[in-house]
């Protein structure tokens, strides 16, 4: 570092006299590698220059570009990260909304099962009570139908009774003794 300085100084000729010596083994040196003052110290300006535009111009923007993209990358990585974070929230809703639909569904299926039974056996009841009337109704008829055609015998029966009867006496019977023997004949068999 003081040798650089030594040289600048004496490529600028402000440097304070030295011991000949000394000035004559560094000259000597400079000399000897082909240094030459001042044009060491116009490329070190231009060294300076150069650096400081490139500092400038271009090192400062690549890192600001450099440390937006970064940040940009970060900030993407953030995101993923809160979408994965999210994903996962969305999935376990997801999953707990499905079983409790599934539940549901079970529960209104089940419902719908025992509505249909009890429907079923509502049908079934009325049916049979149905059946019960209508059997009550068909006795009922079929007891009136007996009892008219029982009827009916007895009065075919008396009026043959009396007709066999006339055909045995061989005689004719008024009205009123027709009527007689018919009821006679129909009480007879009334008691059977």
């Amino acid at each position: 570092m003081i040798s650089s300085l030594l040289l600048l100084a004496e490529a600028t000729g402000a440097a304070a006299p030295h011991s000949d010596e000394s000035a004559n083994g560094v000259t000597k040196i400079l000399t000897d590698f082909g240094i030459q003052g001042p044009q060491l110290l116009a490329q070190a300006i231009n060294f300076a220059v150069v650096a400081f535009l490139l500092w400038k111009f271009a090192f400062k923007p690549i890192l600001a570009t450099i440390t937006d993209r970064q940040q940009k990358i970060d900030s993407g990585l953030k995101y993923a990260e809160e979408m994965k974070v999210k994903l996962d929230a969305a999935e376990q809703t997801y999953t707990d909304r499905l079983k409790d639909a599934q539940h549901k569904a079970q529960q209104i299926v089940a419902d719908a099962l025992k509505a249909a039974k009890d429907l079923t056996d509502k049908q079934q009841r009325e049916a049979n009570e149905k059946a019960a009337a209508l059997l009550a109704k068909t006795q009922e008829s079929i007891e009136r139908e007996k009892k008219k055609m029982l009827a009916e015998a007895r009065s075919e029966i008396a009026r043959l009774v009396v007709a066999t009867t006339q055909r045995v006496l061989s005689k004719e019977l008024s009205e009123f003794e027709r009527s007689k023997f018919n009821e006679a004949a129909a009480r007879d068999l009334t008691k059977v």
